[in-house]
């Protein structure tokens, strides 16, 4: 085993044991990874996020230029909420052979891995930039990823490279879908339920949305493209949550659809709205304020992140094919921040320890052997960067 898996396990529970959850700030996490990477050499900055109570944080090893490589991990984590865990989610539990806890694949390792290496980064001149990035509310729609790459662009600083280590196996992933997420809600007129004319139930209205939504599920499968790589291969929907209502007998003034799309090529995604909005404008609305002249529906975008596009040409691949002895290279289902850092220019591949199936689960791990694989990827990275 790599002499820094002990380190690296120290690392890791201190990361759990900031219950980081998006729904909450994660500027503990975000300091003390900062002092961390300050004594370790690094140049590092915090960039405060517009709430004011969530930050990103942008480290730098060798010369603030451009073409370096970036190791990007995400600082939030979900809720354990309803979850049946063995053990405190947030107090790091070692047992044969893994290390359980919240956020301990997705992707708080991956992070502890690039922490435990960091002294090594500052200990010799790079001949290329090595970038740390630790961004928040992934999970919430990849917004603390979009504020750092535009502040990337805003200063016109492009790195080459980004390695973005969500959970893999250490498998090389070149490309994944677009995560598009959405909040409907629905805005009807209360009553008593014995008179339902003389109401608007915007529960009834949410259902038949979410009717539709099941509809385009199927009509996404005859879309996908001959010969795709994804699984599935064709556009997936999702009906996350449906909250509506106050009583047995109470018209429901008001309901909520949450709901997302992932897209797997051009296209899909408007073809997704334009039925939708049909469905609203031509059906719903009308029904409703046929009732009630002040109905609404409105759709609040959370998040619309791009996909990573699979290129001919990528040094991240060729780059993880040199560090980790891959032969080739996967598509995953799942999104990440990869497609964001793709817009600004950067050749990107998704690589870290732990598996996707263990994310967002109860008793969520990361395997000590794949701790392992991840700190001796780091370490080549050094040696190669200081070369």
């Amino acid at each position: 085993m790599n002499p820094l898996l002990p380190r690296t396990e120290d690392l890791l529970a201190d990361l759990i044991g900031f219950p980081s959850v998006s729904s909450d700030s994660n500027r503990a996490l975000i300091d003390h990874a900062a002092g961390l990477l300050d004594d370790a050499g690094a140049d590092v900055e915090i960039i405060d996020a517009p709430c004011g109570t969530k930050a990103n944080l942008f480290a730098t090893f060798g010369p603030m230029a451009d073409g370096g490589i970036v190791l990007s991990g995400h600082s939030d984590v979900v809720p354990v909420t309803d979850q049946d865990w063995s053990s405190d989610p947030f107090t790091l539990r070692k047992d044969q052979g893994r290390l359980y806890g919240r956020g301990a694949c997705d992707m708080k390792g991956f992070i502890a891995a690039v922490l435990a290496v960091a002294p090594a980064f500052g200990r010799r001149p790079l001949t290329r930039p090595l970038h740390i990035s630790l961004t928040y509310d992934e999970e919430t729609g990849c917004i603390g990823a979009r504020h750092l790459v535009a502040a990337l662009k805003a200063r016109g600083l492009t790195p080459g490279v980004a390695i973005i280590g969500e959970p893999t196996e250490m498998r090389i992933i070149e490309g994944h879908k677009g995560c598009f997420e959405y909040t409907t809600r629905f805005h009807g007129l209360p009553g008593h339920g014995s008179a339902p004319d003389h109401g608007v139930n915007a529960v009834e209205y949410a259902a038949r949305y979410v009717g539709r939504l099941l509809a385009l599920k199927d009509a996404l499968r005859a879309r996908a493209p001959i010969n795709g790589r994804f699984d599935p291969p064709w556009t997936t929907i999702n009906v996350g949550a449906l909250h509506g209502g106050v009583a047995h007998n109470v018209i429901a003034p008001t309901a909520q659809v949450d709901w997302e799309m992932r897209p797997v090529q051009d296209g899909d995604a408007d073809f997704v709205k334009d039925q939708l909005r049909a469905l609203v404008d031509g059906e719903l609305l009308p029904a409703m304020r046929a009732v009630y002249a002040d109905a609404a529906i409105d759709v609040e975008t959370i998040g619309e992140v791009a996909g990573l596009i699979p290129t001919d040409d990528n040094e991240a691949r060729r780059i993880m094919a040199e560090l980790t002895g891959a032969n080739g290279a996967d598509l995953v289902a799942f999104g990440t921040e990869a497609g964001l850092f793709q817009a600004l220019g950067t050749d990107v591949v998704v690589c870290g320890p732990g598996s996707i199936e263990q994310a967002h689960k109860a008793d969520e791990y990361v395997s000590l052997d794949q701790m392992d694989q991840c700190l001796t990827m780091l370490e080549r990275l050094n040696a190669r960067l200081a070369a």
